[in-house]
């Protein structure tokens, strides 16, 4: 899977949940580093991402496709796009395509992590287990992002 290819489902982790933008680069930068800044880098990247993951099932989590959530999803998309372009050494040419297809990727993710619970809702399912289902499968998308990078 090239880097454009990976930028857009990076984009769409990140519509799921927006720490996911920056984790993966992050963890692939760190992927093959030992020591205390490596395991600190990943500590720090963890409790990113669990605090997100508590977060999003408050009942008080807006929603995100209101402002300002979406626009940082964008962002975390985007930007963290260019971020694992540049973790997996790519010339920067290959930062600009990175990065619409990062923002596009997370739009998308936006709109269908948002659809699916409300899908799920409709359905009678709990948004708790909703929120679980697309939190596994943010992360398994998130795991095979870091494993398939250069």
């Amino acid at each position: 899977m090239g880097v454009i290819l990976r930028s857009w489902w990076l984009g769409v982790a990140a519509g799921g949940r927006a720490s996911t933008g920056l984790a993966v680069p992050v963890l692939v930068a760190l992927r093959d580093r030992d020591g205390a800044a490596a395991r600190l880098g990943r500590v720090v990247v963890g409790l990113a991402a669990a605090g997100e993951l508590v977060g999003d099932k408050l009942p008080t989590t807006p929603s995100r496709l209101g402002q300002p959530q979406l626009l940082g999803r964008l962002a975390a998309g985007g930007v963290g796009a260019v971020a694992l372009a540049a973790a997996e050494r790519r010339p920067v040419g290959a930062w600009l395509p990175a990065a619409v297809l990062g923002t596009a990727g997370a739009f998308a993710g936006s709109v269908l992590g948002a659809s699916w619970r409300a899908a799920a809702a409709e359905r009678g399912l709990p948004d708790t287990r909703a929120a679980l289902v697309e939190d596994a499968t943010v992360t398994a998308l998130a795991g095979r992002l870091v494993r398939t990078a250069r």
